[in-house]
């Protein structure tokens, strides 16, 4: 089992809606989504180690662009400045 898997198989009561042959096979999406609604602190810092802050950043860049959003506004705001300044995309300047 990956690095990512044993991530999810730790937290799989906040995926507690996803089947349970399903959680191993969830998108990066519904991860960061669900780990920046309801996870805590620490679970956040996990994943950055685990999926690498760059790439959840990456994740994130592309949430954004979606119309609906699933991220509370407040998280989501928070989550914006955090990667922003700590994992900066090429294209901003």
């Amino acid at each position: 089992m990956d690095k990512l898997q044993k991530y999810i198989e730790k937290r799989k009561n906040l995926l507690w809606y996803t089947p349970e042959g399903q959680k191993q096979h969830i998108s990066h999406e519904l991860l960061v989504e669900t780990i920046f609604n309801y996870g805590t602190i620490a679970d956040v810092k996990e994943l950055f180690s685990v999926m690498g802050i760059k790439n959840v950043a990456a994740v994130f860049d592309n949430l954004k662009e979606r119309k609906k959003q699933n991220l509370y506004p407040e998280i989501y705001n928070f989550f914006d400045l955090l990667l922003k300044r700590y994992a900066p995309s090429d294209t901003q300047h």
